[in-house]
């Protein structure tokens, strides 16, 4: 399996995605947008992870790689490629599928519960992911669910936490690749106000740094579901062209 992955920050890395990397990918290529690296060819990969970024999806004028990222998943989309879209690149699939993303209620930051939908059970991968899940969560903004999605996860603050589509895509909000690592860069990356509740609607969906780092361990917990799906978009099954 050739991985290619879009990475939007230099806070915004891989994080545990890099552990099933070394077991499992035959050949893997980092492409760091923001630092104005070049789009590799569509049949250079077979599997496209998009990770997070502080940017909106709306900001190809203070990003402007941006508008050749989103050329580029829909390329693969239609080619058939597996793709995984994490925070922000959730979102840029969700748009690319046509889903509309748009400021959140309220702001979602750190550690809170998913819980399945009863629709993720039409899916293969969502009969084998757990009912309910510590999440780590990091955004302002989240996505619609895209016609012919399946939901797989929602929280108490944000609808759509995660869907599949086809068997090919899949979305995610929360951020299951967090290790110590990538949430301490997110931290020392973070607005001066990103942690201020006050600036929240809905305070109690915002922790202070104190209690993100106090759970740092439930991240043992979200890496089997992060491999379990990157194993079931990466390995072969009847549904999947």
């Amino acid at each position: 399996m050739r991985v290619l992955i879009l990475q939007h920050s230099c806070a915004a890395g891989p994080g545990r995605i890099n552990q099933w990397l070394l077991e499992r990918a035959s050949a893997v290529h980092i492409c760091h947008l923001y630092a104005q690296a070049r789009l590799p060819r569509l049949d250079s990969f077979d599997l496209l992870i998009v990770l997070g970024g502080p940017m909106s999806v709306h900001d190809e004028v203070q990003a402007p790689w941006l508008a050749a990222e989103k050329r580029l998943l829909r390329k693969a989309l239609s080619a058939g490629k597996r793709v995984l879209g994490i925070g922000l690149g959730g979102q840029l699939l969700a748009q690319a599928l046509g889903a509309q993303v748009r400021p959140s209620a309220v702001r979602e930051i750190g550690w809170w519960p998913v819980e399945k939908y009863p629709h993720a059970q039409d899916s293969p991968l969502g009969l084998a992911l757990p009912e309910r899940l510590m999440a780590f969560h990091w955004h302002g903004e989240s996505f619609d669910l895209p016609k012919g999605a399946l939901p797989l996860y929602r929280s108490a603050a944000c609808a759509h936490q995660g869907f599949i589509w086809q068997e090919q895509a899949i979305g995610l909000q929360c951020l299951l690749q967090s290790d110590l690592q990538s949430i301490e860069a997110l931290l020392q990356s973070r607005p001066s106000d990103w942690l201020n509740a006050e600036h929240s609607a809905k305070p109690d969906s915002v922790e202070d740094q104190q209690a993100i780092l106090a759970g740092i361990p439930h991240c043992s917990g979200l890496a089997p579901t992060l491999f379990r799906v990157l194993d079931y978009l990466s390995g072969p099954h009847p549904t999947l062209r």
